[in-house]
C-alpha cells in the first residue's frame, strides 16, 4: 500500500510539474506551425507570472491575476510579432531580447515596488487557484488502484491544470480538423501558396502569435498563483525552454508534446522525491542527473537518435508579400 501511495504521489506531482511545460509547448506549436520561431516563451511566461502575482496580491483575486497575465503576455507576444512579421526581423534575436527584457523588468519593478529582491507579497484565499476535487473522488478513494488513481492522481489539481490538458485535444482538433488549422499549417510550410490563394499570411501569423501569448500568460499565472503563492525573481527557471524542447521532441505535434511534457514532469518529480540521490549497484546516482535527463534526451533527439525533427519549412523565414 505504501508503494501505491508513493507512486500516486509521484504521478500527481508529475502532472502538476508538467503543466507549464505543456502550455508553453502548445504555445510554441501554434507560433512555429505558422512559421514564427519563438525562443521568447520563457520571457512571456515570466511577465505573465509577475502580472498575475501583482494583480492577485493587489485585488485578492486569482482570476483578475489570470486576466492580467494574459494581457501582459499577449503584449509581449505582439512585440515579437511586430518585429518578426511587420519588420521581418531576426526571430531568434527578437525572442532572446524578450527573455532578457522580461527577466530584467520583472526583477527591477518587483524590487522597486516591494523591496524584497523582486518577490511579491504572499497570496492566500481567493488570491490563489485552489485544488479542485473531482466528482466522486472521496467516495471511491478506498477502491484499490482505481480509487487511488482517480482520487490522488487525477483529482485535487487547480483549474489551470485541467485547462492545460484539455488544450491538447482542442489543439489537435483545431490543427487537423478546422479551416484555420489547415491554413496555419500551410502558412508554415508554404506561405507563397497561401498568399496566392488570397489569404493574408501576416494576419494568420499574428493570430498564431496571439494564441501563443494567451497560453504562455496562463502558464505564468499557474506558476505564481496556483503552483506557488507569490512571484520570485526568475521563477520560470527555464520552463519555457523545456516547453520548447518538448515541442521539438514531439516534432511539432500536440499529442506527442503531451507525452514529452509528462515525461519531463515525471523525471522532475522523481528527482524531487529522491532528494539527494539513490544507490544502484553500490553507485550513488545524484538527483541532478535525473533532472538533467530531459535535456540529455533532447540532445540525443537532435543528434538523430530518435529520428530527425524537421520543423515547418518556412519557420524563421520572414515573408515578403509578392506584388
Amino acid at each position: 500500500m505504501d508503494t501505491v501511495i508513493m507512486l500516486a504521489s509521484v504521478a500527481a506531482a508529475a502532472i502538476r510539474i508538467s503543466t507549464p511545460y505543456l502550455l508553453c509547448a502548445l504555445a510554441g506549436l501554434y507560433s512555429e506551425r505558422s512559421g514564427i520561431v519563438d525562443i521568447g516563451l520563457e520571457g512571456k511566461m515570466l511577465v505573465g507570472a509577475f502580472a498575475a502575482a501583482v494583480t492577485a496580491a493587489t485585488y485578492g483575486s486569482a482570476w483578475l491575476g489570470l486576466m492580467a497575465a494574459i494581457i501582459v503576455s499577449i503584449g509581449f507576444a505582439l512585440l515579437h510579432g511586430i518585429a518578426s512579421i511587420r519588420y521581418r526581423g531576426n526571430q531568434i534575436v527578437s525572442g532572446v531580447a524578450i527573455n532578457i527584457l522580461a527577466l530584467g523588468l520583472t526583477a527591477f519593478i518587483g524590487n522597486a515596488w516591494y523591496g524584497e529582491g523582486g518577490r511579491t507579497p504572499s497570496l492566500s484565499g481567493d488570491g490563489r487557484f485552489q485544488p479542485i476535487a473531482l466528482p466522486g473522488a472521496e467516495a471511491i478513494k478506498g477502491v484499490p488502484v482505481i480509487g487511488e488513481l482517480y482520487a490522488d492522481v487525477l483529482s485535487g489539481h487547480s483549474v489551470l491544470v485541467y485547462f492545460a490538458f484539455i488544450c491538447v485535444p482542442v489543439t489537435a482538433w483545431v490543427l487537423y480538423k478546422t479551416r484555420f488549422g489547415l491554413r496555419l499549417r500551410a502558412v508554415g510550410e508554404n506561405p507563397q501558396a497561401v498568399d496566392t490563394a488570397g489569404i493574408s499570411v501576416a494576419w494568420l501569423r499574428y493570430r498564431a502569435v496571439l494564441i501563443c501569448g494567451l497560453l504562455t500568460g496562463i502558464a505564468g499565472a499557474y506558476l505564481s498563483t496556483a503552483d506557488s503563492a507569490a512571484f520570485v525573481s526568475n521563477m520560470t527557471g527555464g520552463r519555457g525552454y523545456m516547453g520548447l524542447a518538448a515541442l521539438i521532441f514531439a516534432k511539432w505535434r500536440p499529442w506527442p508534446a503531451l507525452g514529452a511534457c509528462l515525461l519531463f514532469g515525471l523525471l522532475d518529480a522523481i528527482s524531487i522525491r529522491m532528494g539527494s540521490g539513490f544507490v544502484v549497484g553500490g553507485i550513488v546516482v545524484p538527483s541532478e542527473l535525473i533532472s538533467a535527463l530531459p535535456f540529455i534526451l533532447t540532445v540525443l533527439m537532435l543528434a538523430g537518435f530518435v529520428g530527425a525533427a524537421t520543423p515547418p519549412k518556412a519557420a524563421g523565414i520572414p515573408y515578403l508579400k509578392e506584388r
